[in-house]
């Protein structure tokens, strides 16, 4: 089994973070807290796990931040102790090649996503009957026993395979070609932070960031609310031009700033002596998929009274924040997670369906999204090409790990 992983070793991690920034290749090293290995083919730890294939696999922001320890050793996530090693590598569709006897959902052959697998375990992978309230909901991403003892699968998606428990990956239709299936994961996000908060008929939308999660937050709101006025904030030219024909009305550089969002949404700008100021009259719902510090302050100032802003985004670090809007404007602030099951017109669905059903009547266009793909071999280069945004353009970069 050929795979990346990052473990948490203390001493590793702190080197890693403070010489990678400098020395990227660091990561490769021996001293880092990242592996680059091959190792024996475990066997299934039970009757209902499964042995898969990888064939393509998306490069996230967040397999990056484990990489190169943009995530900071004191954020939550951390202190759960069944969070020892971090295989990378989640939005990737794989071939079923083996099956424990107690397999019912899947068959040799099988395309299938990764679904909860990257969360990492759940009651019904641990064998835990009755589940907890949050897998009895379906809600396996917050398993309140997720660490107790009990069997976990190796490998993931940056490398040749992986092991799972069958509750924890998704078939994947015959319609969906590969590139299509690597996407359902990040545009899966952007459908579940939608649904936490739908934006009304009219309302003012705006999404800061406009990397793949960005992208898809446009194509998530577009598509179940096509009658509001959605503004994207792009870094870069090329996220810029994609935004506008994923169905941006308008697009922002990050330098426009308070007097701009004032003009946009027809608010009025205010600020004093030491103080960003405010926008009275702003956004009625942010998208901020960026996530950090700055992103969420400017959100939570730039979104009228009573208006919401999610959090998508996350760098996985602390962050100080004015949180004063929240009284002084009821403004909402909301977190959003990875994908799961959410409820759309009464009906609860796994965010995976909505996906695909979307992409099969084209309100969630895909071509152009992958702009780089690499053999697994050169897992290296495409990493780069992933962190190269000025240079290289990327949107998203795929590693094709069938041999």
């Amino acid at each position: 089994m050929q795979t990346i992983y990052a473990e948490k070793n203390i001493p590793r991690i702190l080197a890693t973070k403070l010489i990678a920034r400098y020395w990227p290749d660091f990561v490769w090293t021996p001293f880092s807290s990242a592996r680059a290995e091959t190792l024996p083919d475990p066997p299934l730890p039970g009757p209902n796990w499964l042995r898969v294939r990888n064939r393509l696999c998306g490069i996230c922001a967040s397999d990056l931040h484990l990489l190169f320890v943009h995530a900071d050793p004191s954020v939550a996530p951390a202190a759960l102790p069944g969070n020892q090693r971090f295989y990378l590598g989640h939005e990737v569709v794989s071939v079923v090649t083996e099956a424990g006897p107690g397999v019912t959902r899947f068959k040799v052959g099988d395309r299938v996503l990764m679904d909860t697998r990257f969360a990492g375990a759940n009651c019904y992978s641990l064998g835990i009957n009755p589940p907890c309230r949050q897998c009895a909901l379906h809600e396996e991403h917050f398993c309140e026993n997720k660490s107790a003892p009990g069997p976990r699968g190796m490998g993931g998606g940056f490398g040749d395979s992986y092991t799972a428990h069958e509750s924890e990956v998704y078939p994947c239709p015959p319609d969906l070609d590969d590139d299509q299936a690597t996407l359902v994961e990040p545009i899966s996000c952007a459908v579940r932070s939608t649904l936490r908060c739908l934006p009304k008929p009219g309302d003012r939308v705006l999404v800061i960031g406009a990397g793949i999660i960005g992208l898809s937050q446009i194509m998530a709101a577009r598509a179940f609310q096509p009658d509001c006025r959605i503004t994207a904030m792009a870094r870069y030219p090329h996220q810029a031009e994609m935004a506008k024909r994923l169905g941006a009305n308008d697009v922002l550089a990050g330098r426009e700033g308070y007097e701009g969002i004032a003009r946009l949404t027809g608010g009025k700008f205010y600020s004093a002596p030491m103080n960003k100021g405010i926008v009275i009259g702003g956004f009625d719902v942010i998208y901020d998929c960026v996530g950090s510090g700055q992103t969420i302050e400017d959100s939570l100032r730039w979104t009228r009274a009573g208006g919401t802003v999610v959090i998508v985004g996350v760098n996985l670090s602390p962050v100080h924040v004015d949180l004063t809007p929240t009284w002084y404007h009821h403004v909402n602030l909301i977190g959003t997670y990875g994908h799961g099951h959410s409820t759309w017109n009464g009906r609860t669905r796994h965010d995976y369906d909505r996906v695909i059903d979307l992409m099969r009547n084209g309100r969630f266009p895909t071509d152009g999204l992958i702009t780089h793909r690499f053999p697994f071999k050169e897992y290296k280069r495409a990493i780069a090409a992933s962190m190269s945004k000025a240079k290289e353009k990327p949107i998203k970069v795929v590693l094709e790990c069938a041999s």
